[in-house]
């Protein structure tokens, strides 16, 4: 990944925003042709230990038969994203760009073994189901004995080593306070909630400035005011 010095985001950051994602694009190469698919993911970190991802595909997808194999994969992962128009800015001779949140992982992939693979896909759920509380978790035991084993050799387990780590958040960290405040602004006024979580982020990048407020129905979820400027 390119990323502008100004743009670039530590690696426990960029972990941390992976992890919370939980989902992100996996792309191999097979004879010179990239292969790659949307999948959702759980990070596993440990004490003095090199981070890892686990996820599962199917077993039709040739992604399966080429993690049999080996080799270095990438996983990008993205996060929000928003159009800026130059007539938004404060100041004059601006061009148009896109804000975004962007995270890449990449290294070493291995084949889980076949009789760990319903643990996979245990940790997996588990991890997602959480995000539901407090609806109580989804289980694999809910399935019968006959689907869950037909089901779990349909899959293949994948992990990946994470020895690369690379994160590139855009949001006009470059520009003026007064460019800042104009382009948050304008953001928030957007009805794509995309934009205006791009909003947010720039803003709790720089709370201690001035924010416009923007007409109620185009107010995002949270006050464009930060508390600290009220």
């Amino acid at each position: 990944m390119y990323a502008n010095p100004a743009f670039k985001v530590h690696p426990a950051a960029s972990l941390a925003f992976a992890a919370a994602r939980g989902f992100g694009l996996v792309i191999a190469c097979d004879a010179g042709r990239p292969v790659a698919s949307h999948l959702p993911f759980r990070l596993i970190e440990q004490d003095g230990k090199v981070p890892k991802l686990e996820f599962h595909v199917a077993r039709a997808n040739p992604l399966g038969a080429i993690a049999e194999k080996g080799g270095t994969w990438l996983v990008a992962v993205q996060g929000h994203d928003a159009y800026v128009s130059p007539d938004w800015y404060a100041s004059a001779d601006q061009v148009p760009t896109w804000l975004y949140e962007a995270v890449h992982l990449s290294g070493p992939v291995r084949v889980i073994p076949g009789d760990h693979t319903q643990g996979h896909t245990e940790r997996l759920s588990a991890k997602f189901e959480s995000w539901l509380e407090p609806k109580p978790p989804w289980k694999l035991d809910k399935v019968s004995d006959r689907r869950r084993e037909m089901l779990l050799k349909a899959i293949v387990a994948v992990e990946m080593t994470i020895e690369n780590i690379e994160g590139s958040f855009k949001l006009n960290q470059h520009k003026s306070d007064e460019d800042h405040v104009a382009i948050a602004t304008a953001l928030a006024a957007q009805d794509d909630p995309s934009a205006q979580a791009i909003a947010m982020r720039m803003i709790a990048l720089r709370p201690q400035l001035q924010y416009r407020e923007v007409s109620p129905s185009h107010r995002p979820a949270a006050d464009l005011v930060p508390a600290a400027a009220k």
